[in-house]
């Protein structure tokens, strides 16, 4: 038990720090547009209130410890994402990393914004209702697979004796 919960942590706060690092050098390289976690904070933290779906949530009031609680919101997510893949392919994973793994739980994960963030925060399902909904989705897509690559090195990194 020890093992997977210090294995789950490692892995989700490694291919999370992953998809940070690539998401800045989308955004300095590429000029994409990164996550903005505080959003994800005021979604948050809006909910203690009983509201749950924004219209968007940009325009809702900025709450304090927005930032703070959406960036640890972003990093536990990625830690249970972890969690899933070593519940799903066994902690025999954790020893011999490989991609094929990492990269469906990693994809499969943007069912989490698809169905749930993006239309809590007033975006729609899947995004259709942002400005360019093809866009985000693409995005989202390549976040999340980056996130899966990720799992893979972090998995690798953290199974070397």
């Amino acid at each position: 038990m020890r093992e997977m919960v210090l294995g789950g942590v490692a892995v989700g706060i490694g291919a999370t720090a992953f998809m940070d690092l690539a998401a800045w050098a989308r955004k300095y390289f590429f000029a994409t547009p990164a996550a903005d976690y505080a959003l994800v904070g005021r979604w948050i933290l809006h909910m203690r209130h009983g509201r749950f779906i924004h219209r968007p949530i940009s325009a809702m009031q900025p709450v304090r410890g927005e930032s703070l609680t959406g960036w640890t919101a972003h990093y536990l997510i990625g830690i249970a994402f972890a969690f899933l893949l070593l519940a799903i392919f066994g902690m025999g994973w954790l020893d011999r990393p490989s991609i094929l793994p990492a990269l469906m739980v990693g994809i499969g994960s943007v069912a989490a914004p698809f169905l749930l963030m993006q239309p809590g925060m007033g975006l729609g399902l899947a995004a259709r209702c942002a400005p360019k909904p093809n866009a985000a989705r693409l995005r989202s897509l390549v976040t999340h697979g980056i996130f899966g690559f990720g799992l893979y090195v972090a998995g690798l990194l953290i199974s070397v004796d």
